[in-house]
C-alpha cells in the first residue's frame, strides 16, 4: 500500500506525464491539419460554399464531418455518394427529386452558389477522415441471369440519381416501381425516351426529367435492357 508521500508523487508524476502527452499530441495533430484537410485545395470558390453552407443553417438538419443535425443525411461523403449533377438536382428543387417525400428547402440558389457548395461539399470529402465516415455494407442484388450486380457494377447515373427513386432486389427507393424486370415490359427505344423526357410520354409524371446526357441515358438503358424474369 502507498504511504501519503508515494500517493502524493505518483499522482503528480501521473499528472505531469498525461499533460505532456496530451500537449504533444495536440501539437502533433495541428502538424497534420493542413495535410489531411488538402488545404491547398481550399480555393475562393470552396470558401464561400462553406460561408453559404453556415449562412442557410445547413447544420441545422444535416450533419457534416461529425457534428450537426441528424434528422437529414449525412453530407460528409456526399460527392462521392451521389456526385455533382444531383447534388444541383437537390439544390435545385428537392420536391422534385423525391416527390411527396422530401421536406428540404427549396433555397432558391443561384447557379453559382450551388457550384460553391458543389466545391465545398468536395473539398470536405476528399479530407483524410481516418476512414470517417465508414462505407456502408451495400447488398448484393442478384440480376442478369443470376449474375450478382452490385453498385460498381451498374451506370454512375444510376447509383447516384436513380437509386432514390427505384430499386432493384429490393435495394433503393420507393417512390418508383421496382424496376428488376423492366427489361420484359419495355423496349430500349422506349426507355430512351421516356428517361429522356418523362413529361412527353406521360403528363404529370412524378418523375422529373433529370438532364442526362445521351451516353449516360444509353448507359442506363442498356443496364435496364437486361433486367428479365429470369433474374433473381
Amino acid at each position: 500500500m502507498l504511504s501519503k508521500s508515494s500517493a502524493s508523487r505518483f499522482f503528480w508524476f501521473g499528472t505531469f506525464s498525461c499533460g505532456i502527452a496530451f500537449v504533444l499530441l495536440t501539437l502533433d495533430t495541428i502538424k497534420k491539419v493542413p495535410a489531411q484537410t488538402k488545404e491547398e485545395n481550399l480555393t475562393p470558390v470552396v470558401i464561400a460554399g462553406k460561408h453559404l453552407f453556415d449562412k442557410n443553417n445547413c447544420m441545422g438538419c444535416h450533419t457534416i464531418l461529425g457534428e450537426g443535425a441528424y434528422y437529414a443525411p449525412e453530407l460528409t461523403k456526399v460527392f462521392e455518394r451521389r456526385g455533382e449533377r444531383f447534388i444541383k438536382s437537390m439544390l435545385t428543387d428537392p420536391q422534385a427529386m423525391y416527390p411527396g417525400e422530401r421536406r428540404m428547402v427549396k433555397y432558391n440558389f443561384t447557379d453559382e452558389e450551388k457550384n460553391q457548395l458543389v466545391a465545398f461539399f468536395k473539398w470536405v470529402g476528399e479530407m483524410d477522415l481516418n476512414g470517417f465516415p465508414p462505407k456502408p455494407v451495400l447488398a448484393k442484388v442478384a440480376s442478369v441471369q443470376g449474375t450478382i450486380v452490385t453498385p460498381a457494377h451498374r451506370p454512375q447515373a444510376w447509383n447516384q440519381l436513380c437509386v432514390n427513386c427505384h430499386s432493384i432486389g429490393g435495394e433503393g427507393g420507393d417512390i418508383g416501381p421496382a424496376l428488376d424486370t423492366i427489361g420484359d415490359k419495355y423496349s430500349r427505344e422506349y426507355l430512351i425516351e421516356w428517361i429522356t423526357d418523362p413529361e412527353k410520354i406521360k403528363p404529370g409524371t412524378q418523375m422529373p426529367n433529370l438532364g442526362l446526357t445521351k451516353e449516360e441515358i444509353n448507359e442506363i438503358v442498356a443496364f435496364l435492357s437486361q433486367l428479365k424474369g429470369g433474374s433473381k
